[in-house]
């Protein structure tokens, strides 16, 4: 049957189609919302800036105050989604990479707190945060205790009443504390990992940290004045006495020596610096001026000879001079009796780091180690006072502190990728062997980040370095500044590449600064970790540990898992021998849960390296060759056993848990069976009478360990096969053959050696 259509009416058929499908795809964009814009901030957003932003709509949007809005309830489940995803990083990966699509196996949550919880007690501590009080994740706790500097931390859960109790007073004492100790915090309910690792049970813990020393639990009342006598215990700076045999002396040392001296002199009048603030000034100053004190008292004519008649602060710096005891050339005096006055004053007349010019940059750079600061011309901000303790921080390590003003010679800094304020390690081989500091402009990230660098092989990339087809493999880093993962990822791959140093070569490519290579390499997400090896390329998927980067590497060079093609799956599965046993993961890379279960999945290919051959197909690439073998969920797991009838026969893992040891516990189940069941009979007549050597595993059917123990005594049976026999005694069938061995628990193995005689 034919359709006459005129011209017109076919025009106007064509525009109601072509709105129909316009209003389709409108409609599809407005309800695909983006987690992002859900909760107001953008792609670079921190995470405590996720934190506030959603804190802010949760108060505005929470059905407790919205009663009349019917769908109040779905709006706040939304935005509660898309901060759950957000502030978790392997989510938030995922996410930024696949969109919505690779959460599908993720749980969505249903449930929120009261709107009370959200206004009095969801990031109570967040508000702390501010130069006397730092919050961080294992990272930062890490850098922060090895840093050198005398830490005291508060592991607490934002349920815990007693936390919230303790949360203003923490505050004040952070203040008081300021420069003698370092006071942090760490949210178990955000950080329940490193809180299990670290042994926190209970909260508040707090524990006081220092390099060298085991971390000491504090176990008083919570009042300020006690935490500060507990952790002044550990202040381990010391305030000298000083009098007319050693004054001289040690004004006219700290030339050489390049450290000055601040001391206190108490006379009759005026105020003098109690002990309690001159112990807290040394170590506020440790390392970089000496603390002391004079009695007027018992030393007046050193005192009148420096014409000093009332209490006062001095600072001394080296090459200090005194001239007929009357003129102190350079000495400047403190009129103020608070610390941080005092320590501020003195710190502004230390000395700045040296600029290193451009003409003997690579020469200075080719011998020693150096932690150089970049800048843009002399007004830059970047000269806190506080960092001018970099140099004792770091004087172990034997790294110089310098800066360089990118103004003076910008193609230097064009070429090593430069182009705002930052900092930057050299390794003391030149300016090939560099890396750029990412984290934050904080003293102790800072010389977290120097000391893990210089002994380590991760350097910073760009386009004259990238690794372009070269021989030797190179692991390389695609990675955003702003991206919460990738600064928690950058001290993991410096550990790993300490492991693989002379194997593998480590490399970080900034893609805000070098977009149009990480365009060119299909960089969709932040960070990305890929191993070039000439042609070949292989993406990593694992957690951001240096065990688990090293576990990768390892698997690329003698892989435990076999990549199948549907060629290779019919050839080596379907096809097998007729003893092989194949184990088989359908996966997709986008599925959340097949990420999380490749590395277990390849642990336990290497457990079951000669028993059990294990493959995984790419069901995204394959997807017509999955569709056809009827997988219908992502990750699908199945055992492939000895050949029967068919060769499609097949056993589907149903098991809660997708970790290696479960995975083969339950694999090995499928394997025949080479120890021999034993009657009273037999037992008798092979074991006892026999002449061979004999492991026997005496078990009840009912024991759950037992049951556990079961393929790993069948592993040992493959072990000694040919040189000892295993058997088995069922002792629930055979009580009385058990009884006589002494059995009093199952399982049990016994050894039975033939000797001659028995």
């Amino acid at each position: 049957m034919e359709f006459l259509v005129s011209k017109g009416d076919y025009i106007r058929y064509f525009k109601r189609s072509l709105l129909l499908v316009l209003v389709c795809v409108i409609v599809l964009v407005c309800t695909d919302q983006d987690y992002y814009s859900l909760l107001g901030v953008s792609k670079e957003a921190s995470s405590r800036e996720i934190r506030q932003a959603f804190k802010k709509l949760a108060l505005k949007l929470h059905p407790d105050k919205n009663q009349n809005d019917p769908n109040a309830h779905e709006n706040f489940l939304k935005i509660n989604r898309a901060y759950e995803v957000l502030k978790d990083e392997d989510l938030r990966k995922k996410y930024d990479k696949y969109g919505e699509k690779g959460l599908e196996d993720q749980q969505q949550g249903g449930r929120y707190e009261s709107w009370h919880y959200y206004r009095y007690d969801f990031g109570k501590y967040n508000y702390i945060v501010d130069v006397h009080y730092l919050e961080f994740s294992s990272v930062h706790l890490d850098a922060a205790v090895n840093s050198g500097e005398l830490w005291f931390v508060n592991f607490y859960s934002p349920r815990c009443s007693h936390c919230h109790e303790l949360a203003p007073t923490w505050r004040e004492f952070a203040k008081e504390m300021d420069g003698v100790i370092r006071i942090g915090a760490v949210n178990c309910g955000d950080n329940r990992m490193l809180c299990r690792i670290k042994g926190i049970n209970s909260y508040p813990s707090l524990y006081v940290f220092k390099t060298g020393m085991q971390p000491v639990k504090y176990y008083g009342d919570r009042s300020k004045e006690s935490l500060k006598n507990f952790a002044m215990q550990y202040v381990t700076s010391t305030v000298t006495e000083l009098w007319a045999g050693n004054f001289v002396n040690a004004i006219e040392t700290s030339f050489a020596s390049g450290v000055g001296w601040l001391i206190t002199f108490c006379a009759e009048r005026g105020d003098c610096l109690n002990y309690q603030t001159r112990l807290k000034l040394a170590g506020m100053l440790e390392g970089l001026v000496n603390v002391g004190w004079m009695d007027c008292g018992t030393q007046g004519e050193l005192c009148d000879n420096l014409d000093i008649s009332s209490s006062t602060t001095a600072y001394f710096p080296p090459g200090a001079t005194i001239i007929n005891n009357k003129e102190k050339g350079g000495v400047l005096f403190l009129n103020s009796l608070d610390a941080r006055e005092i320590y501020q004053e003195v710190m502004q007349h230390l000395p700045d780091f040296e600029i290193i010019s451009a003409a003997s940059l690579e020469d200075r750079l080719a011998h020693h180690r150096w932690l150089l600061f970049f800048q843009f011309g002399e007004s830059d901000k970047s000269n806190v006072q506080e960092f001018k303790k970099l140099k004792f921080l770091l004087k172990d390590e034997h790294i110089q502190v310098g800066k360089f003003d990118c103004l003076s010679s910008p193609s230097i800094c064009n070429k090593l990728y430069v182009y705002q304020p930052c900092l930057a390690v050299f390794k003391g081989k030149g300016t090939g062997d560099y890396e750029i500091h990412h984290g934050k402009k904080i003293l102790y990230d800072i010389v977290a980040f120097a000391k893990e660098s210089v002994n380590s092989h991760v350097i910073t990339l760009g386009p004259q370095n990238f690794p372009d087809k070269e021989k030797e493999p190179w692991l390389v880093d695609f990675f955003a500044p702003w991206c919460p993962p990738c600064r928690a990822l950058l001290p993991e791959l410096r550990k790993a590449s300490k492991h693989l140093y002379g194997q593998l070569k480590f490399g970080t490519l900034d893609c805000t600064v070098h977009e149009g290579l990480c365009n060119l390499h299909n960089i969709r997400a932040y960070p990305t970790t890929v191993v070039f090896n000439q042609s070949d390329v292989h993406e990593y998927e694992g957690h951001h540990s240096a065990e688990q980067i090293l576990e990768f590497i390892e698997d690329l060079r003698n892989p435990s898992v076999l990549s199948l093609t549907p060629e290779t799956f019919v050839e080596l599965v379907q096809r097998r021998k007729r003893e092989e046993i194949w184990m088989v993961d359908f996966y997709a890379p986008w599925c959340g849960p097949c990420q999380a279960l490749m590395p277990e999945w390849k642990k336990m290919a290497r457990m079951l390296n000669g028993l059990i051959s294990v493959g995984s197909v790419d069901c995204q690439k394959y997807y017509s060759f999955c569709h056809q073998e009827s997988v219908r969920g992502y990750p699908e797991i199945r055992l492939f056993p000895q050949k029967s009838n068919t060769a499609h026969h097949y056993y589907s893992y149903n098991g809660w848990h997708r970790d290696s040891y479960s995975l083969r516990g339950w694999a090995l189940g499928y394997l025949p069976q080479l120890s021999v069941d034993l009657t009273p009979q037999s037992f008798t007549e092979k074991v006892l009478n026999g002449k061979d050597h004999w492991v026997i595993d005496f078990y009840a059917p009912w024991c759950g360990p037992c049951q556990n123990f079961a393929p790993e005594f069948e592993i040992l049976a493959r072990t000694v096969k040919g040189k000892v026999k295993a058997g088995k005694v069922d002792c629930q069938a055979y009580a009385q053959t058990c009884q006589t061995a002494d059995i009093r628990a199952y399982p049990t193995v016994k050894f039975y050696p033939y000797q001659g005689t028995k």
